[in-house]
């Protein structure tokens, strides 16, 4: 499998596939989508930080990635790969935020209209 941005590695799937039981022969229902699929999704969300909505259709409906999503919280499971992909961080790849804001002159404590005469009309230095 090729690997796509906010996907597992192959390692990586190695790793957690043991988390996810195969559907028992003879029991009713159709077959789940594929766990690597869907896993996938719920990665490409928590990494890029999208909705539900905005998922890339290559993994599915989102409602079904969303449907598994809920089932791996409530068991307890999503936990646990989360910490088990976890264990060897890749620190090459952290993100650091340097975005810079210029703050509003209000916001620092200005006083609100501090440049302008009482007829409304700014001063000029």
């Amino acid at each position: 499998m090729a690997s796509r941005r906010y996907e597992l590695t192959d390692e990586e799937w190695e790793r957690i596939k043991g988390y996810f039981p195969e559907k028992i022969p003879g029991t009713p229902g159709r077959p789940p989508k594929s766990h690597r699929l869907i896993t996938n999704g719920i990665v490409w969300i928590a990494r890029s930080g999208a909705p539900w909505r905005d998922m890339p259709e290559r993994y599915g409906p989102w409602e079904t990635a969303y449907t598994r999503f809920r089932e791996l919280i409530d068991s307890g499971i999503l936990v646990k790969i989360f910490m088990e992909l976890n264990i060897d961080a890749d620190m090459q790849n952290l993100s650091i935020d340097s975005t810079s804001v210029k703050a509003h002159q209000h916001s620092a404590g200005a006083k609100k209209g501090a440049n302008r005469l009482k007829s409304g009309v700014p001063v000029v230095d």
